[in-house]
């Protein structure tokens, strides 16, 4: 399956390549900038319209709908529900980013509305904020948005929790797994580097976003994640002295320079019953 898979991932790179996608992203003002950049990295278009006048109709007009619950307010939550109703009419796959969840009772509350009441199509976030998820909504357990887990996790939590929600589960970590709660996957492209980026997570969510426009969630998801792992590998591959400023750079060059060979030949995915 791991095979076939990394195929399908080269293949939807190409289709963003050729089609260039509208990606409508409402994510956290840390990370914006970024955001936009590796969509457009990757070959996508950005749109980063966040005012509730407009997020109806931009989301109509896209091809994948951004949820990032980053910087949230009450505003920028309220615009998310409007923008989901809208792609949920029009079929926009929706890809979610419940950054922080467990952290706080209204944080945890707003991803778990929007999942309750719109179908998200992929939901990428670290061990801490699945776990949360997965957990029923517990909050007070991650109150920052980094997961200081140590331990990988728990594959066949991730299962149930993507059959029970119907929506491709992406946790990124040492290693990341990606599961429709019958096909799971462990991903182990990357480099110890990448957590001290801030927003290297938010830009693969957009990555997967971008993706989502042109293929199947499974697919979309483990090309985001491999995506962002092997640009993060080529980016310090023979380049001594590499540090976290360095890399945030290089991370776009990488993207935007990768092509669907790289990411079949580069990709280290071994399927769970292989």
């Amino acid at each position: 399956m791991a095979g076939f898979i990394l195929e399908a991932a080269g293949t939807a790179l190409e289709e963003v390549r050729s089609r260039r996608p509208l990606i409508h992203e409402l994510t956290n003002v840390v990370t914006v900038n970024d955001c936009a950049n590796i969509t457009l990295a990757v070959g996508g278009r950005p749109a980063m319209t966040c005012s509730i006048r407009e997020v109806a109709e931009m989301a109509a007009a896209a091809d994948a709908l951004v949820l990032n619950l980053g910087t949230l307010q009450e505003h920028t939550l309220e615009a998310m529900h409007v923008a989901a109703a809208a792609a949920a009419r029009y079929g926009t796959p929706i890809v979610l980013d419940p950054v922080g969840a467990g952290g706080t009772a209204w944080r945890t509350g707003a991803a778990g509305g929007i999942i309750k009441n719109y179908p998200v199509a992929v939901i990428r976030g670290n061990a801490s904020e699945i776990q949360a998820l997965a957990a029923g909504g517990k909050s007070g357990v991650n109150p920052g948005v980094d997961s200081d887990d140590k331990e990988e996790a728990d594959s066949a939590g991730i299962r149930k929790l993507s059959t029970t929600l119907g929506a491709v589960i992406a946790v990124t970590g040492a290693v990341d797994i990606v599961s429709d709660g019958k096909r799971t996957l462990y991903c182990k492209n990357g480099t110890p580097l990448l957590p001290y980026v801030t927003g290297t997570g938010c830009m693969t969510t957009a990555l997967i976003g971008t993706y989502a426009a042109v293929t199947d969630p499974f697919t979309a998801a483990l090309a985001g994640i491999l995506s962002m792992g092997i640009a993060g590998e080529r980016a310090v591959a023979g380049r001594l002295g590499t540090g976290p400023g360095t890399l945030h750079a290089l991370l776009m060059d990488e993207i935007y320079t990768l092509n669907s060979e790289t990411l079949v030949s580069s990709g280290k995915v071994v399927a769970e019953d292989e």
